[in-house]
């Protein structure tokens, strides 16, 4: 039973209200002044306060404060008959959570209750209700998939509930669909992957059947905005999945308007020596080793797989023959981020590039961090984290700065990540490389049906680090370990987020071009 305590000094006339209330189920404690609304706040302390602006002794406002004072976290509602805006105001800036005029009627008294003490139980309901209706419609549009853009809408679809579902006791309904939908999309990419890439290894072309991918991305999203005139600032946040673009819309929004709003497909590997080069350089890995070979790192080299990506630009632009002038900043820490703000208000450049490294820092610090696990330990608390940095963090500052300047936002990312749970044994040779969502070497030997092999890598556009390489991908939420120390491995990185192999929430990547609000 919920407890009402009301405060009027005029109390006996509302006794009509009160016996409805009760009727509701409601228990309803009154005060005729400000001194006996205190005193029976710490008699009892109730879910919400009704409490009348105008009375002798301690008023409206001041009683408000030392509720406020006493019990933060209770809500008050201030009943009045003045319309007088300062004392809204007043009231306002007290943290009430709403605001009523004399005369009242019982439905919006019951209205305020169900707004602030049953809201979030109603919303849940909802909520599930709606989950409910819409499980078996979502279980078709898995099974029927059959382009990307039905797997597009899909991954928008479960990112939605996502987040929805997030604190509902619904979330394993939730998690299961979404294993479905990538055990049936990780088989629709190993049907299909090959088919989107035709040619020789010097002249690898997409077919008409292909997707958005990596490559395409700056012809697509960023050069027809140079051909308007228009200032572009391209924000890259390394490892950023769709859904915590959707958990950070909302903070955006305070400045910019979303334009267009795509999805878009990363090759493979779904990592940023492959992913994201191929974003700037406008080539797939093969391309870029074979027309740039100054620019390429092999998998077994220990310098930076992403040091070149300015110089892999401007290769871009040459080849177009773009005559425009560029910025490019990576950032990795907070302060370097604020001397970009800095430097963006005298940008004459038409084209400016950051790349944000703090989410697959976030990443990584989970996996080698017992705290960061804790912190990070589902998909709810990922997105909570992420929101929490871009919140606090420089880069809403450079974006909101982007705004004022009046740049056109293009933000995407290079790939997503995925919270692996189940390892795989593979075996291969010492000069494998270490990341566990794919390999790449000689005699790549796994027994799991779940994984995606490319024997031929030149035909997909990827570089041969040997003649008999070939590449082996995790689908789903597996991920790969050694027969050596295998239970160790498996335990070690069960439940972390990684990135590399195939799942929607790695290939499927939100691509938005926003433009600042007037």
């Amino acid at each position: 039973m919920s407890r009402i305590l009301w405060v009027d000094d005029e109390i006996d006339l509302l006794q009509p209200y009160i016996i409805y209330l009760k009727g509701k189920d409601y228990d309803v404690t009154t005060a005729s002044n400000g001194e006996d609304a205190l005193d029976r706040l710490n008699e009892a302390v109730p879910d919400i306060v009704f409490l009348d602006e105008n009375m002798p002794g301690l008023t409206g406002l001041e009683t408000l404060q030392e509720i406020k004072r006493l019990h933060p976290e209770v809500p008050v509602v201030m009943i009045t008959k003045s319309e007088e805006e300062h004392i809204m105001e007043q009231a306002i800036g007290e943290k009430i959570a709403d605001y009523l005029i004399k005369p009242v009627n019982p439905s919006q008294i019951l209205l305020c209750l169900k707004k602030h003490i049953h809201q979030h139980a109603i919303m849940t309901e909802q909520v599930q209700q709606n989950y409910r209706q819409e499980w078996s419609d979502i279980s078709y549009m898995i099974d029927t998939a059959t382009t990307i853009e039905e797997w597009q809408a899909i991954e928008r679809t479960l990112s939605k509930w996502d987040i929805e579902l997030e604190n509902s006791s619904m979330r394993s309904l939730i998690d299961d669909q979404r294993t479905q939908a990538n055990a049936a999309f990780c088989k629709w990419i190993a049907k299909n992957y090959e088919s989107w890439f035709r040619g020789q290894s010097d002249n690898i072309q997409s077919t008409e059947e292909a997707p958005l991918m990596s490559h395409d991305i700056m012809k697509h999203a960023v050069f027809p905005l140079l051909d308007k005139g228009e200032k572009v600032l391209l924000c890259v946040i390394d490892n950023f999945r769709y859904d915590q673009w959707k958990t950070i819309q909302p903070l955006i929004s305070e400045f910019y308007s979303v334009r267009t709003e795509e999805q878009y497909t990363s090759i493979l590997p779904t990592a940023t020596q492959y992913a994201r080069n191929a974003i700037f350089s406008g080539l797939l890995p093969l391309q870029i080793q074979e027309m740039y070979p100054q620019y390429w790192v092999e998998e077994g080299d220990e310098e930076s797989k992403n040091q070149y990506e300015k110089e892999l630009v401007q290769t871009l632009l040459d080849r177009y023959r773009r005559r425009e002038s560029f910025n490019y900043w990576k950032v990795n820490e907070s302060d370097f981020c604020e001397r970009v703000i800095a430097q963006l208000k005298g940008a004459h450049a038409p084209l400016n590039i950051v790349v944000l490294n703090f989410i697959d820092m976030l990443s990584h610090s989970r996996t080698e961090s017992k705290m960061m696990r804790e912190l990070a330990y589902d998909e709810a608390a990922y997105r909570s984290l992420t929101l929490s940095w871009f919140r606090h963090s420089p880069t809403y500052s450079l974006l909101r700065r982007a705004a004022e300047l009046g740049f056109t936002l293009v933000l995407t990312t290079d790939h997503g990540t995925t919270r692996v749970k189940s390892a795989v044994q593979i075996i291969a040779d010492k000069n494998t490389n270490t990341n566990i969502r794919y390999k790449v070497g000689k005699a790549l030997n796994c027994n799991s049906k779940n994984v995606f092999t490319i024997e031929q890598p030149k035909r997909v556009g990827l570089p041969c680090p040997n003649v008999s390489s070939s590449y082996a991908f995790c689908t789903g939420s597996d991920f790969f370990a050694y027969p050596n120390q295998f239970n160790y491995y498996a335990q070690y990185y069960r439940n972390t987020f990684q990135h590399g192999g195939i799942s929607l929430e790695e290939m499927v990547i939100p691509l938005v071009t926003l433009v600042p609000k007037k």
